[in-house]
């Protein structure tokens, strides 16, 4: 919440409805037209994790942002999710895909760069969420839009007719003010308008309307029109921007009124047109990119941010004429402009992006100077999405650990130091509603609280946060963002009004100490009659809507102005909660203390030359052609006809030049016509200008007590019924003096709660002792006494002694309470990365405490105290593992000790399963799963077996398993690494009993095998149908597995035919003569296949491996004989084959295995232990192989060959 206006003070966006049209305006008015906080679809602090958030297309509306860490616009506006005031999206309406309205509110010249843009009244494109749905009107097919957060149904007018009034309206003839009136002839079909008034006495008015097409998402048609004599004609400027070139936005300079520019609809092209000249001429520039939002500098005229629909920003120095990329991946809507005075550089860029780690980070960079060495993080660590705030003197972000939201506060640039919150507040949602004065409002969801928000009030530094409000009204609006029911009164510091909800009743309260006590409105005596009013309080009481209009064109249900202080203008009602059907008009002139009802319809009411005199216009669906004009603060009102036939009114703007004293109603003869601005001059309702004889004292009060906010004030303010002009050179004149200090200038302290005898109490979870620990033997410290005066507070004297902290010596203490944790909560880091610790000490001498940080990896350090690790100590582990973290503290006093245990890994990339590629029912397999990396730290696997939904997990690689089921079984394995998971999936053949065979290729294969499995399943695949095609052997009898490495070869499984396990001998003798089929096949080069056109391959029975039948019986020693036979057997067929291999043309061994090949496990099963397996890949080299004895193997009874076929070594991870 600010002073003054949300936006900067000239520019505002606004639609007005007619059927579907929005009227968008960039008027700059004198009487304060606020841009309300628009939350959007986007991200959003947006939001909740907890985020700060945005929007849409027009159909249909975006979901609720996410809820999170999130600022609101600073002045007296409703809080909302995510908006912000400067950099504007576009509005409703137009093509999707667009971001919603920036995350964070801003001052107009405050952090993030003060105007928004120019596309509207303050902002370029930002406000479009809300204003966007003003498509149709509240009150029926034409009027003026209800403000969003508005009540839902209007209230039926009652009361007498106007004729009724005389009594109270001056003179019996009607008064007329002088108006003309222009039709936008040819733009009826328009149903989009944006206007731009100069003000500050130029007489230039620019209207862009727009036919926007909601089905096919864009702008079709536009026309630009300009007028220089206020209003009163206007000229098509069609030909001078492109008689075929459709616009769709119209930004304006904030800090150069005279600097307009042109967007066109992005569907159809992408250029801007420049104006210097307050659009006389343009200038056209192509565009390589697609402008989401724009965002101006608050100082210099030239310098604009632009965001593209691709998530990129861009910056010019020359007001749009050339841009440069500055940074890819930013989130929409959190980019800054520097904050004059806190930031060294006026080109220094605040933004929140998405770095090449993958994690969202707070960067900082001059906008000519952005490379990645140029960028700064002035955050170490990650941030949550959409949270990233600047505001004035204030930077705020949000982090999430171990579920919980954190949030941390830059203060005029020094280091981030974590919000306090009470300790058990849990906050699911923040917004950050104001940083006047020096001090932080939020407003904080707590996690019992689901439609209501709790207020905060901070320390000056944003840190430290004490209870103002509990259960303050929330809405969502129609953009999905939150709004807070709580409004700043304008022209007196200290003054809210807030919607509570007691007992499921909603009730309208008033502070006049910033949040200290609250109370309810005292109803008004009479009614607008003159009736009197039955109202008691506690029981009954005057409730009002606090909603300021997102729209320029209305007033919005309350308002009041910096020049016009005390002066406040509301709807609401009377009775014991806040009704949205039975409202009226009511009005303070003595800053909240006792209200009048000056209508008992809803009226839009503006304030008129400095807020001296006020004009309403009835709000209705109805044509009408009066306004109201009152000068003695609503008292009485004399009645003006504008326009000689009635209007369907979508709204009205006051001249932002006060000097020309200049109004203008948008609005419609009938429902097909075309546009007419009328303009209305009420200079003449002013007999002349005011002198010192016109102007009386006001003594600010809060019931009765002159002491508001410490100070006595003294307000200079026209009389009432003095019908003059205040004119340019009016000032408020404010004399203001000192007040003792009373117990209402203090507030509650940090960490203590106030109890019904007034008392400021430590809470139960607060130790008052803990605030020394920042301090060491022989220094002092301010010691609090549970009280801190209210921030901005001027009193003196009488309370602040007793009430002030005192300063104390540092008493000594041990070290207590400490803490080991990383600085992103998770207890998992990468090797070669940096892992930064974070050591709390809940009680100790921080500056006499010395400090021990052992690693676990046999590295530590020592500190002498706490200052050196105050921002983290960093460490890189350079091997994998699980490590115990040792802080230890200790002092002349005494010592404690706090202990984490940080798993380091190395990021896993592939896994391979190894199994057997048949196995024995009922019989252990043992299954591996190879992990590369292979150093890869401490793993977890997690183990399915056929059609089980709940793994096994092991920290062990290998695990063994019995399958009890014959048939193809499944295996699969996933492996967690950190926040990495892989996995991998391989089938098992299960059968009773099987043969085995190894197989050899003509040498021609080997030229075409490129050694990777999906080579060698298809060959396995081509030598099963070779197979079963020349033996007439059925498929499902014969598998094929290709083993990796050179040369090629490979294992035969002969299986035995299914369900034919109850007949096992006869299955036997099966199998033999299906064996000896194969093998005759095969001995007599039956079995070749195609590899290619041109390339036969044939495939041979190797002799070296013949495996017997296997089954799972016991007691095999004669067969283990034969094994042993086999064994030296094989050792003088590999001697001879090499002897005399070149006499064997299609032999041709290859002793050494290929070390780049990927390696695979492909397994077997042999009958018993002493079953002797040698593969061809186990031969040593030729020559060695005749001076060595052949080296053998004996496989055990599931045996698994792979890591003699592939010797290929998995690196370890290596530090980075």
């Amino acid at each position: 919440m600010e002073k003054g206006t949300n936006c900067f003070p000239t520019c505002h966006t606004v639609f007005l409805a007619w059927t579907w049209l929005l009227l968008l305006s960039w008027c700059c008015t004198g009487a304060e037209i606020t841009c309300r906080s628009c939350s959007s679809p986007s991200p959003s602090w947006p939001s909740s994790s907890s985020r700060l958030r945005q929007e849409q297309r027009q159909p249909p509306p975006p979901p609720p942002p996410p809820r999170g860490l999130r600022s609101r616009p600073g002045g007296r506006a409703r809080g909302s999710a995510g908006a912000a005031a400067a950099a504007e999206p576009l509005p409703g309406g137009e093509p999707g895909g667009r971001a919603g309205p920036r995350g964070a509110a801003l001052r107009s010249a405050g952090a993030g760069g003060g105007a928004p843009g120019g596309r509207g009244p303050a902002a370029p494109r930002t406000r479009r969420s809300s204003e966007g749905r003003r498509a149709l009107p509240a009150g029926g097919s034409r009027g003026v839009p209800a403000a969003e957060g508005q009540r839902g149904a209007r209230a039926q007018p009652r009361g007498p007719p106007e004729e009724g009034r005389a009594a109270r309206l001056r003179g019996a003839e009607e008064l007329r003010l002088g108006s003309t009136t222009f039709a936008l002839t040819g733009d009826a079909a328009h149903n989009q308008a944006m206007v731009h008034w100069s003000g500050h006495n130029s007489s230039v008015i620019l209207i862009l309307t727009k036919l926007y097409d909601f089905n096919l998402g864009s702008v079709t048609e536009s026309s630009l029109w300009r007028s220089t004599d206020y209003g009163t004609t206007y000229e098509k400027l069609n030909d001078k921007v492109g008689l075929k070139t459709v616009l769709s936005y119209l930004y304006v300079s904030p800090t150069n009124k005279r600097k307009i520019m042109l967007l066109s609809d992005p569907e159809i092209e992408s250029i801007i047109l420049i104006s210097s000249d307050e659009g006389a001429t343009y200038q056209k520039y192509r565009l390589n990119f697609y402008i989401q939002s724009l965002l101006f500098h608050p100082k210099q005229e030239e310098w604009i941010l632009a965001y593209s629909l691709d998530q990129k920003l861009y910056s010019s120095m020359d007001f749009g004429r050339k841009w440069q990329l500055m940074h890819e991946r930013v989130t929409p809507n959190r980019f800054y402009w520097s904050v004059t005075g806190l930031d060294k550089e006026p080109d220094l860029v605040h933004m929140e992006a998405r770095t090449a780690d993958g994690h969202t980070h707070y960067l900082t960079c001059r906008i000519q100077e952005c490379s990645e060495t140029k960028r700064s993080g002035p955050f170490s660590r990650s941030i949550d999405v959409s949270s990233l705030v600047v505001q004035d003197e204030y930077i705020f972000i949000q982090v999430t650990a171990g579920g919980r939201a954190n949030y941390y506060v830059s203060y005029r640039r020094e280091p981030f130091a974590q919000i306090k919150l009470p300790k058990y507040s849990l906050p699911k949602d923040m917004h950050i509603i104001s940083t006047d004065e020096n001090q932080v409002f939020a407003a904080v969801q707590e996690w019992n609280q689901n439609d209501t928000y709790n207020l905060y009030i901070s320390d000056t530094r944003g840190v430290y946060f004490t209870l103002a409000l509990e259960n303050v009204k929330s809405s969502r609006g129609l953009e999905g963002n939150i709004i807070i029911d709580l409004y700043e009164v304008a022209g007196i510091k200290g003054i809210f009004l807030a919607n509570r909800k007691i007992d499921d009743q909603i009730k309208t309260f008033i502070t006049y100490n910033k949040g200290r006590d609250w109370r309810l409105l005292q109803a008004p005596d009479t009614d607008v009659r003159g009736d009197p009013i039955v109202c008691q309080l506690p029981f009954c009481s005057l409730h009002l809507h606090l909603q300021l209009s997102e729209n320029p064109y209305t007033s919005g249900s309350i308002s009041s102005k910096e020049t016009a202080p005390g002066l406040l203008v509301a709807t609401g009602n009377i009775g014991s909660e806040l009704s949205y059907t039975d409202v009226g008009v009511f009005i303070s002139a003595d800053g909240g203390n006792s209200w009048r009802q000056i209508f008992e319809e809803e009226y839009n009411v503006w304030f008129l030359d400095w807020g001296g005199a006020l004009v309403a216009m009835k709000h209705t669906s109805v044509p009408i052609r009066h306004m109201w004009v009152s000068f003695d603060e609503g008292r009485s009102w004399s009645r003006y006809s504008f326009t000689s036939t009635p209007l369907f009114v979508d709204g009205s703007l006051v001249d932002p030049g006060i000097e020309t004293q200049i109004m203008t109603v948008f609005g419609h003869f009938s429902l097909r016509s075309e546009w007419q601005l009328v303009k209305v001059d009420y200079k003449s309702v002013f007999s002349r200008k005011c002198n010192k004889d016109d102007y009386q004292t006001w003594h600010l009060h809060n019931q009765g007590d002159p002491c508001v906010m410490g100070e006595r004030k003294i307000y200079k303010k026209r009389k009432p019924g003095a019908q003059c002009s205040l004119g340019r050179d009016y000032s408020k004149t404010v004399v203001s003096e000192p007040c003792v200090c009373g117990q209402g200038d203090f507030e509650c302290d940090y960490g203590y709660e106030r109890h019904s005898n007034n008392q400021c109490v430590p809470a139960f979870w607060f130790s008052p002792s803990s605030l020394s620990k920042d301090c060491s033997i022989g220094q002092s410290y301010l010691n609090s006494t549970g009280y801190r005066r209210i921030v901005s507070n001027n009193c003196t004297d009488g309370l602040r002694e007793k009430y002030m902290a005192k300063m104390e010596k540092c008493p000594g203490k041990a070290p207590r309470g400490l803490h080991i944790l990383t600085t992103d909560g998770k207890l998992v880091t990468e090797q070669g990365h940096n892992a930064t610790f974070i050591i709390l000490m809940e009680e100790g001498d921080l500056q006499r405490t010395n400090i021990q940080l052992d690693f676990g990896d046999g590295i530590a350090v020592s500190y002498a105290n706490f200052s050196p690790v105050e921002d983290g100590i960093r460490h890189v582990y350079k091997s994998a593992g699980i490590f115990q973290v040792t802080a230890y503290a200790e002092n002349s006093l005494g010592s404690d000790t706090a202990v984490l245990f940080l798993h380091v890994v190395c990021p896993v990339e592939h896994v391979h399963l190894s199994v057997p590629f048949v196995a024995i029912r009922n019989k252990d397999v043992n299954i591996t799963a190879v992990v590369w990396p292979s150093q890869a730290g401490t793993l977890t696997y997690f183990w399915w077996f056929g059609n089980s939904t709940k793994p096994l997990i092991t920290l062990e690689s290998s695990i063994s398993y019995i399958f009890a089921v014959e048939g193809m079984n499944t295996v699969t394995v996933q492996v967690a690494a950190g926040s990495t998971l892989i996995q991998d999936t391989k089938e098992i053949a299960v059968h009773e009993y099987f043969q085995s065979q190894l197989l050899s290729f003509s040498p021609n294969l080997d030229y075409h095998n490129p050694d990777i499995p999906e080579w060698r399943q298809d060959i396995g695949k081509v030598i099963k149908r070779a197979l079963a095609q020349v033996t007439g052997i059925p498929d499902e009898q014969i598998l094929v597995a290709v083993f990796p490495g050179l040369p090629t070869s490979a294992e035969l499984f002969i299986l035995p035919h299914k369900n034919t396990t109850e007949r096992r001998k006869s299955s036997e003798a099966d199998l033999e003569q299906v064996v000896e089929i194969l093998f005759n096949a095969l001995n007599q080069n039956l079995v070749q296949f195609e590899l290619k056109p041109g390339v036969e391959v044939i495939v041979y029975v190797t002799q070296l491996t013949l495996a017997p039948l296997v089954d799972s019986s016991t007691g095999h020693s004669s067969s283990a004989m034969l094994m042993l036979l086999s064994v030296v057997f094989v050792g003088l067929a590999v001697f001879l084959v090499y002897k005399f291999k070149r006499k064997i043309p299609w032999i041709n061994i290859y002793a050494q295995v290929q070390h780049d090949k990927e390696q695979e496990m492909i397994g077997s099963v042999s009958q018993s232990e002493n079953a002797p397996k040698i593969t061809l890949s186990e031969f040593t080299d030729p020559e060695e192989l005749m001076d060595k004895e052949l080296d053998t193997r004996v496989m055990g009874s599931i045996s698994t060959i792979a890591n003699s076929e592939s010797t290929k070594e998995i690196p370890n991870c290596t530090s980075v």
